[in-house]
């Protein structure tokens, strides 16, 4: 069973029930909404179409963040390496001299020998001069054209981490119930805060996945992690901000803070970019997703693959055959541990993994009400499945980008010592143990804040199961 899993980008332009149906048929676990190309309108049939595929679906939406863009701009501007052109954020229109871009103190943050990227890095700008507005000379030929990405490397920009826009998906994503926030360019616990704020004023249960796509993301790693549910490498803009040959290393750093952390990480963007026109992967990409299926990591995103690309189910099943394969090879020495800090419910996973790995065990089942136990457990990334028994809908879901978890729903009993039985049973029914397998139960006996309090390890038949 592959343990890693699968987030895909659905666009507006393509998202009929059938085809929705056939990514997650291929290995879809999460289906990730991008703000930067949908409107609420256009989002919402794209919601509901998801949810009538299945109810199992995790539904993750992007913010924009903190982002600068090209704006204003009539006609594309073309550029000669050695032009000289002005930028600022505050002339009313952009003409053949001048580029105006979306923050109006972008003038007053970046200096003289800073550089300007522009549309994930194609065009170089190297700011010379700067007065009222910014002198820059272009470094290579090509084309600026309107509401492209622009990206100073090293340079904080000083803008708000919510903007209206990300303010009015927010609290649409609220109101849609959706599950996860990918909240962009996220600098500091503060950039997090912000959307939390948000969402506790509404009493809203969603969990913020924080986008590390700059240096004070990289930098700031503990805090952020301290704050949100989990991260997403974002790696088109982070190998914009940080020189290419840093990114593995980036990226192994990024995987193992967030497995000491306990919290769920996403590598994510070009993956298996080749196959938005080819049917087949390059080599590459084949090695680029087994090295972060090899680091542990939770998840992997498909972009442009499955949201506009002519292969997008054959990607799908692609990464799920390259993730399935390359865990077949996994060296258990190598991989980071979360920190214990006298927690009761991370030791016993802990050992319940250890458990697994030592005994000829078949699965571990947890019982969970919040979902810790089973995050608790995805973090120490065993090598058999965890069954996470859930009791509530929104909590299976989020299991949806937990490592190695399987969840099902089973509501809460009033009689918390029948729930080790009921969870069992319901795998049984469902076909997923046999009577003669061997089993880790990670369970509560204290109410469903206390989390995990005992562990039981037996074959099936032992529980003495309910029948169907």
């Amino acid at each position: 069973m592959r343990l890693t899993k699968i987030v895909a980008s659905i666009s507006d332009l393509r998202c009929d029930v059938d085809f929705i149906r056939s990514l997650h048929k291929a290995g879809m676990n999460v289906a990730r909404i991008n703000t930067a190309h949908i409107t609420t309108e256009t989002a919402l049939q794209v919601i509901r179409n998801i949810r009538q595929v299945s109810n199992k679906i995790a539904i993750l939406i992007d913010t924009k963040g903190p982002e600068v863009r090209t704006s204003k701009l009539a006609n594309p501007i073309t550029v000669k390496k050695g032009d000289t052109i002005k930028v600022s954020g505050k002339y009313s229109s952009s003409e053949n001299d001048c580029l105006l871009v979306s923050y109006d103190k972008f003038q007053e943050d970046v200096e003289p020998g800073n550089r300007i990227l522009i549309d994930d890095g194609d065009i170089g700008l190297l700011v010379v001069e700067k007065t009222d507005h910014l002198v820059c000379r272009v470094e290579n030929d090509g084309i600026i054209k309107n509401n492209k990405s622009v990206n100073v490397p090293g340079i904080t920009i000083e803008l708000p981490s919510v903007s209206e826009k990300d303010r009015m998906f927010i609290e649409f994503a609220i109101e849609n119930q959706l599950d996860f926030i990918a909240h962009s360019f996220v600098r500091n616990r503060q950039d997090v805060l912000d959307v939390q704020q948000i969402l506790n004023e509404h009493n809203s249960q969603i969990k913020i996945i924080a986008k590390i796509e700059n240096l004070d993301g990289i930098n700031n790693i503990d805090e952020i992690l301290d704050q949100a549910y989990g991260i997403m490498i974002a790696r088109g803009d982070l190998g914009i901000e940080v020189p290419s040959e840093k990114l593995p290393g980036i990226q192994r750093k990024l995987i193992k803070k967030s497995i000491e952390h306990k919290k769920p990480v996403i590598v994510a963007t070009q993956m298996l970019h080749t196959m938005i026109d080819h049917p087949r992967p390059t080599r590459a990409e084949v090695n680029d997703i087994a090295n972060a299926v090899y680091s542990r990591t939770d998840a992997l995103m498909l972009s442009g693959e499955t949201a506009y690309g002519k292969y997008p189910v054959e990607a799908v099943k692609t990464m799920a055959r390259i993730a399935e394969e390359t865990e077949m090879s996994y060296d258990r020495n190598d991989v980071a541990f979360p920190s214990l800090k006298n927690e009761i419910q991370v030791y016993l996973a802990e050992a319940a993994i250890k458990a697994s790995n030592e005994l000829p065990a078949n699965a571990i089942i947890a019982t969970t009400t919040t979902g810790r136990t089973s995050r608790y457990l995805a973090a120490f990334r065993g090598t058999v499945p965890v069954y996470a028994v859930c009791h509530s809908m929104p909590v299976v879901r989020e299991m949806a980008l937990s490592f190695g978890v399987f969840p099902s729903f089973l509501e809460i009993k009033k009689n918390k010592f029948k729930i080790e039985k009921a969870a069992i049973s319901l795998l049984a029914q469902k076909k997923v143990l046999s009577k003669d397998d061997l089993i880790v139960y990670v369970g509560g006996r204290f109410g469903q804040d206390a989390g995990a309090s005992f562990i039981e390890i037996s074959t099936v038949d032992k529980f003495k199961i309910e029948p169907a």
